[in-house]
């Protein structure tokens, strides 16, 4: 899900981050006690050795056919031979270009919010504390995604930029360099796990020198996730669930093997649509999804609406739906911030124990009866 200009949140709440394969070999240092630190991620490693660390992203986009690796140097400390065709950066971090909206929780939660100096259309930040620096002109605005405006970043002269692509054709991300600024491509949203999304933490450690902090944040955030699922351990799954709603003539239902899905099972719901093998999403027709899920008695309708008038006028034919009749249905994309950014898809990537809570409150409402939904709404 990226998250932050209108075409990419089409594409990413409808695919609903695909796999990708791995077609290299990772980067290998010989070392006393090599050891990854990434435990629930699956796209990225970090390897620490004495005054530098071994960075590989695995999985930037779907079928990427290459990874990236990165080596982040201490006090400019001098790097194997082996390593020096890589990009070489210098942590900690001074100053930081990100072009995500996911990155941002990461940034306030290591308290680094400050060394923020740009970010793409800044109207998709939500958080108050970054709307802030926004507002004071801490932060500069800095284009588009696609489009990002060089001539700016290059008088902002970053330690880095932190962003993404969507394909192996990525003209922006050329350009950037060869403008000679440091530049690290990132595949968060390509992750799977739910948990494995939210220990990307870890690298924005690893740019600010806060391995430890990030460890102990992540720790907490997995403490929290599992201590959630704990509740339900022993309830059965009765809630009968349907995801999604139509996108133009396409309704796009999560597969079995997505995060969105994961989150279904972690909290004990009958997801419809759970033994479709796969990651990312479906496309089918409303007459398919209506045979399947008009008898659902939760709906979980993607989209910001705002309520269930608001809802059928998009589509007259929900209300064909059993949820719409007895008013059982919810979004996790109906809060924004001040300028209209989507907290959801800030912020849910690094706090997956909230979305989990969040989900067990729709679907066992009596083991979390004095919880207050963090990201959910539910339709009236």
């Amino acid at each position: 899900m990226k998250y932050y200009f209108s075409k990419l949140m089409v594409v990413f709440s409808l695919f609903l981050l695909i796999g990708c394969k791995k077609n290299e070999t990772q980067t290998v240092v010989k070392s006393d006690n090599p050891k990854n630190s990434i435990e629930y991620a699956s796209g990225f490693s970090i390897v620490k050795y004495e005054g530098y660390s071994v960075v590989n992203v695995m999985n930037p986009w779907p079928n990427a056919n290459e990874k990236f690796t990165y080596v982040l140097t201490e006090n400019n400390t001098e790097i194997p031979d082996s390593l020096q065709k890589y990009t070489s950066i210098k942590v900690p971090l001074e100053s930081v270009v990100v072009t995500s909206t996911t990155n941002i929780p990461f940034l306030e939660m290591l308290e680094v919010e400050n060394k923020l100096v740009g970010f793409p259309h800044t109207d998709y930040i939500s958080s108050e504390k970054t709307r802030a620096l926004i507002d004071k002109g801490s932060v500069k605005n800095v284009g588009q995604n696609e489009k990002l405006n060089i001539e700016q970043l290059i008088e902002l002269s970053p330690d880095l930029i932190v962003t993404f692509g969507v394909d192996n054709n990525n003209p922006m991300l050329d350009n950037l360099k060869k403008s000679g600024l440091k530049v690290l491509i990132q595949g968060d949203w390509m992750e799977q796990s739910p948990l494995g999304k939210a220990e990307w933490i870890k690298l924005y450690g690893a740019l600010f020198g806060k391995e430890d902090k990030a460890k102990e944040l992540f720790d907490k955030i997995v403490e929290s996730y599992n201590q959630a699922k704990k509740l339900v351990n022993d309830k059965p799954a009765t809630s009968k669930v349907l995801y999604g709603s139509m996108y133009e003539d396409v309704w796009y239902v999560a597969k079995g093997n997505s995060w969105v899905a994961q989150f279904m099972k972690d909290a004990k719901a009958n997801y419809l649509w759970a033994d479709l093998k796969g990651t990312g999403s479906e496309g089918l027709s409303f007459e398919k999804v209506l045979d399947k899920a008009k008898t659902a008695n939760v709906w979980i309708a993607s989209g910001s609406f705002k309520s269930l008038d608001e809802l059928q006028k998009a589509n007259p034919h929900y209300s064909q739906f059993d949820a719409f009749t007895n008013k059982t249905i919810y979004t996790f994309e109906g809060k924004f911030g001040a300028t209209g950014g989507t907290v959801y898809y800030e912020l849910a990537p690094s706090r997956p124990d909230l979305v989990l809570k969040d989900y067990i409150k729709i679907f066992h409402p009596d083991l979390l009866s004095s919880y207050e939904f963090t990201f959910a709404s539910k339709l009236n």
